[in-house]
């Protein structure tokens, strides 16, 4: 019976070397690989995230460490532009109750 286990994937002391369930598995195949394309060209993945400023980070760091969002290293696009409309409302309400500007400049928003 033990060669039924083996080849049933059963016997878990197998040696599995090799077999497709350790190889590291591609993501969304073409059509993933179009949609990481069209993302990182509307302003997500990691290459937006060096187009943050210390604000955007700072939004990232609070979402992941006290509001349990998960990393915040390679966001979307859309969460990007969240956390954008986050520093942004931030800034106006530190104008609104100082009168001054946060001393950390807002980077322009860009593309691609």
């Amino acid at each position: 019976m033990d060669y039924v286990n083996k080849f049933t994937g059963g016997d878990k002391s197998a040696n599995t070397e090799g077999t497709a369930s350790t190889q590291p598995k591609e993501e969304g195949g073409f059509l993933g690989g179009i949609g990481n394309k069209l993302n990182n060209a509307a302003g997500g993945g990691a290459a937006g995230e060096k187009n943050e400023d210390y604000l955007d980070k700072g939004v990232d760091f609070v979402q992941e460490k006290f509001l349990g969002a998960g990393d915040q290293s390679n966001e979307s696009a859309a969460e990007q532009a969240k956390d954008e409309q986050i520093s942004d409302f931030i800034r106006k309400q530190y104008k609104n109750t100082t009168g001054s500007d946060v001393p950390i400049k807002d980077k322009p928003t860009t593309f691609g």
